[in-house]
This record gives C-alpha cells, sequence and structure tokens, in this order.
C-alpha cells in the first residue's frame, strides 16, 4: 500500500485485517453452502431456486475477491488454508443437507441475515477512518441485503 493510502486508514490495520479475513472466510463458505445448494436442490420450484443460489454463490464470490485485494492492499495475507475458513468464520457453514428448496431458502436467508450484521458492524467499525474500505463494505451490505429479499421473496411465493 502507498504512503498516502495507509496515512488515510484511522484504525488498527491488524484489527481491520483481522475482521476482513473473517468476512472473507464468510463469503467462501457462503459461496460453497449457495453453489452445492443449487446442485442438490429438490422440491417445488426447483429451477427457479437453483438459478437464484447460483447467481448468489457467483456474487459471494464475487465479494471474496474484493475482500482479497482489500486484505493485500492493506499489508496483509487472506486465509490460506480451508480449514482456517471454518476456524475465522463469523456466520459458519450450513451444509445443506435437507435439499428441499423451503429448507434451503430459509438456510441461506438466515445465512444472509448474519452478513448483514457482519458488514454493519464492519462499516460501524470503518466509518470516518477508512474510507476505501467503508465504500467496498457498503456495496457488499447492499448485496446481502437484496440477497435477503430475494430469498424471502421466493420463500412467500411459495407459500
Amino acid at each position: 500500500m502507498g504512503t498516502k493510502g495507509k496515512a488515510i486508514v484511522g484504525v488498527d490495520v491488524e484489527k481491520l485485517l483481522t475482521l476482513l479475513n473473517k468476512a472473507y472466510a464468510d463469503e467462501w463458505l457462503a459461496y460453497y453452502q449457495y453453489w452445492v445448494g443449487a446442485k442438490v436442490a429438490v422440491g417445488r420450484m426447483r429451477g427457479i431456486i437453483a438459478g437464484e443460489l447460483e447467481e448468489h454463490a457467483d456474487e459471494e464470490l464475487k465479494h471474496a475477491k474484493m475482500l482479497t485485494e482489500r486484505i493485500i492492499t492493506l499489508g496483509g495475507t487472506p486465509l490460506l488454508k480451508p480449514e482456517d475458513l471454518l476456524k475465522q468464520t463469523n456466520c459458519g457453514y450450513d451444509a445443506p443437507s435437507d435439499p428441499d428448496t423451503i429448507s434451503l431458502l430459509k438456510q441461506n436467508i438466515k445465512g444472509e441475515q448474519c452478513a448483514i450484521e457482519t458488514y454493519n458492524k464492519l462499516l460501524e467499525f470503518v466509518k470516518d477512518k477508512d474510507p476505501i474500505t467503508y465504500h467496498m463494505v457498503l456495496e457488499i451490505l447492499e448485496d446481502e441485503v437484496e440477497h435477503e429479499e430475494d430469498l424471502e421473496s421466493l420463500l412467500q411465493d411459495m407459500s
């Protein structure tokens, strides 16, 4: 990171890197949960639900890439081992062991709600102290809020 770029980060960078790596773990696990859920989905509206889950998986992977770039820019290293993803996650991993579309929607709504809480806390941590990270986190938070809304709407449509 450039000298001036470092100078504008007004928070403990090590703490920020820890928070960003935890969010990075969440995104990788969310990506996999969505991706594999789309593959195993059965039941009502399977095609529509699987398509939505695949779309969300792609967006979660995009978030992981954004977080990786910021972690590296701040002088950190993204988590390198898959087992560290499970150790560092805020939201955990909820295996789609019940492939019913309604169960998958409920499971992923829970994950999005955790992500919303995580990114809201991260926003508060960097607010008025790190505009670059703030902007990135706000963009991700907007996506997570949209994901929750999409999934809740699908669930409601199935009622």
